[in-house]
């Protein structure tokens, strides 16, 4: 769960970074009221879940109330990487003597938290790793004992000189590994961690990212969640009680089990095409599961073709067929289907389909390859409607 920077600030703070004040805004004349409130230049931020808000225009400096208001009144209902600006972030401006970068990420294969801090602050450390990856230095830490002070330290000194700023640095430092820990974060990063030139040192911008496996035992963080900043095909996944994730490729997939899915979507890559998404029913035998799927599915308009995968263990594979059959009478498929499903009930399951014009393959690696070509617009669908398999 990704949440908001006046969010993640808030969750620095009680932990003790130092991170300036701000306040959001949902109109421009309540920007105009917090800039007044303020006094002096402040910064205007785009709330939004997506990176390079900079370059997109949602971050401006303004020097006074009536500039703030114009500039929110620019940056609200703008859209960043597709996602529109409903709030925005006022904050006093910060003189910037020195930008870093500090963050925290789960490394699987490290199977530990790793630190990754850099003195090239200010930008995406994506393109500092892809292009200068000697600036980074990484850091794996035992989650038994935490961040300790020398480790702190050694972070410090790879990002300041003074031994005062790497004090400062390795404090805020073991403070975000508190706030990530307690927090259950995927991801937390601060960036920039600015250095004034008064030499404090300010988380001046903060990113959160929160396992959502933690959200039970946080209800709290749950709450955090802002529904308008994710994507429509998200929001309909999880009030469905679906895992869903939206990727960039043409074949919509619909599993039942996170490991199925991961390995139906790599064969959709082995067989040259690119999974339009990562979609897990669960164990669920809930017709109405698989209505919500294809729904949220059919609505992405870059589907090509899609591709059922079910193996009926707990999942009931003939429930599954009378979902199929209901959502495709609701909503008539626009794209060809290829049905591959084998397990409990499946002789039900495959005459259910044939009544209704559909069939159904038992062989996996048949099926993704069918849809790959489909997808591709090799062969027509192989009954009425675009029904194939």
């Amino acid at each position: 769960m990704n949440i908001h920077e006046f969010q993640a600030k808030d969750i620095l703070r009680r932990v003790g970074v130092p991170v300036p004040p701000g306040r959001v805004a949902k109109t421009p004349d309540e920007a105009a009221a917090i800039a007044r409130d303020f006094g002096g230049t402040v910064v205007v931020k785009a709330q939004v879940h997506a990176g390079g808000r900079g370059k997109a225009g949602g971050v401006k400096l303004a020097k006074t109330p009536e500039e703030a208001k114009s500039i929110a009144a620019k940056i609200l209902g703008m859209q960043i990487k597709g996602l529109i600006v409903n709030q925005v972030l006022v904050t006093p401006a910060a003189d910037i003597a020195s930008e870093a970068y500090v963050g925290i990420i789960v490394d699987r294969a490290a199977k530990r938290p790793v630190f990754m801090v850099s003195r090239a602050g200010g930008i995406d450390i994506e393109e500092v790793a892809a292009s200068t990856p000697e600036k980074i230095l990484k850091l794996p830490v035992d989650t038994r004992y935490g961040l300790l002070s020398f480790e702190a330290t050694q972070l410090g000194f790879f990002l300041f000189d003074d031994v005062k700023r790497v004090r400062s640095a390795g404090k805020i430092m073991q403070q975000l590994y508190t706030a990530f820990m307690q927090s259950g974060c995927s991801l937390a990063e601060i960036n920039p961690l600015v250095t004034t030139p008064a030499g404090e040192i300010v988380a001046l911008d903060a990113k959160m990212v929160i396992d959502d496996n933690e959200l039970e035992r946080h209800p709290e963080l749950e709450a955090l969640r802002d529904p308008t900043a994710d994507a429509p095909s998200e929001v309909q996944a999880r009030s469905a009680n679906l895992t869903f994730i939206k990727l960039e490729g043409n074949v919509g997939c619909c599993v039942n089990g996170a490991g199925l899915a991961m390995a139906t979507m790599d064969l959709v890559k082995y067989y040259g095409g690119e999974p339009a998404n990562f979609l897990d029913i669960g164990g669920s035998s809930n017709p109405e599961k698989v209505v919500s799927a294809l729904r949220i599915i059919t609505s992405d308009p870059n589907v090509k073709a899609i591709l059922f995968n079910i193996f009926g263990g707990i999942t009931r594979t003939d429930d599954v067929a009378n979902g199929i059959v209901t959502a495709t009478k609701q909503n008539p498929l626009k794209v060809p289907i290829v049905i591959r499903l084998t397990g409990t009930n499946e002789e039900i399951a495959v005459r259910i389909l044939k009544e209704n014009g559909f069939s159904a393959m038992t062989d996996m690696d048949e099926a993704v390859q069918r849809a790959v070509e489909l997808a591709k617009g090799g062969g027509g669908g192989g009954g009425a409607g675009g029904k194939a398999a």
